[in-house]
């Protein structure tokens, strides 16, 4: 049984990865109030590490929102944290990164993007991911940690916070279908997006954690398929059995972060090929148990194994 280091187990992808890895591995699950990586110094941290023995270090915790220093501190420099702590206190054990799809930037329209492919992000929080994501490359390219990236894309699902569109979707929803309001406003929606379910990427985690080594730095985590967001939306709206309307408004600034991506979609063939993962969970499977998380918030189920249903 490996013993696995896990930080942010608690949130949204978090507490996902934490019900898939129990199973099989002994979970070591700092809480903020053990240990805040944004403020934990680095000798305090290599500590923890060394103390926990892990075979594996996975970091789950991240910043939707916020300025360029928020963005930077909460990716890049909790990472550099990480890198240092690993290499010193546990310099065998795998560390597993959470990246973004935002640190590719703007890419050609209707074309899944590999990656091998150029990253330019055009975001602070694209920027401090592919930061964060190079630092793991320099370390790893020198020897002092092993260490995967992998490149999630729009994670939804059960749970899913009010700081993606489709979390304030569901909200918006669950208030009208108590209120009556036959109308509900969203910022624009038609960019594209790749969604994949939470509950994928937790298999991603565990996929990687048992895979060998792999010359592979990053793995596309996505579903491998684009929609219109606007689509999304409706799909949750017909799942909630609102028969109101969605007006699109002035976009919202909490989604500044893509708003310059009209497009965006992972080619998540070399997951399947090196790791062997591939989703399990379709976009209508996710709208689904996100809407009835929303309306009765409790755990939803997870699948046995990446392919498989519970």
């Amino acid at each position: 049984m490996s013993r696995v280091l896990l930080f942010g187990a608690s949130g949204f992808v978090g507490s996902r990865v934490r019900a898939v890895l129990e199973p099989d591995s002994e979970l070591v699950c700092p809480g903020r109030a053990d240990c805040d990586l944004l403020t934990t110094e680095v000798a305090e941290l290599t500590e923890l590490v060394h103390a926990a023995r892990p075979d594996a270090v996975v970091n789950c915790t991240g910043q939707l929102t916020g300025g360029g220093y928020a963005m930077v501190r909460a990716h890049t420099l909790v990472t550099a944290k990480l890198v240092e702590a690993v290499a010193a206190g546990a310099p065998r054990a795998r560390l597993v990164r959470l990246g973004s799809a935002g640190e590719y930037g703007t890419v050609p329209f209707g074309v899944p993007i590999a990656e091998d492919e150029p990253a330019a992000p055009v975001s602070e929080y694209g920027l401090s991911h592919l930061a964060a994501t190079q630092l793991v490359a320099l370390a790893r390219a020198t020897g002092r940690v092993d260490a995967v990236v992998l490149r999630v894309f729009n994670p939804i699902g059960p749970g899913l916070s009010t700081e993606n569109v489709l979390g304030r979707a569901a909200a918006l929803l669950l208030a009208a279908r108590e209120s009556g309001v036959p109308e509900i406003g969203l910022g624009p929606l038609g960019a594209y997006r790749d969604f994949v379910d939470v509950r994928d990427v937790a298999f991603a985690v565990r996929a990687v954690l048992h895979a060998p080594d792999s010359p592979h730095l990053v793995f596309n985590i996505s579903s491998g398929h684009a929609v219109a967001t606007r689509h999304a939306v409706r799909l949750l709206a017909r799942a909630a059995e609102f028969a109101g309307n969605v007006r699109e408004e002035a976009p919202n600034p909490a989604a500044s972060r893509t708003a310059n991506v009209p497009w965006m979609c992972g080619d998540n063939s070399l997951a399947l090929r090196v790791l062997g993962w591939s989703p399990a969970y379709d976009l209508l499977d996710s709208v689904r148990d996100l809407w009835d998380a929303a309306v009765a918030p409790v755990p939803a189920r997870t699948p046995l194994a990446s392919g498989a249903r519970a």
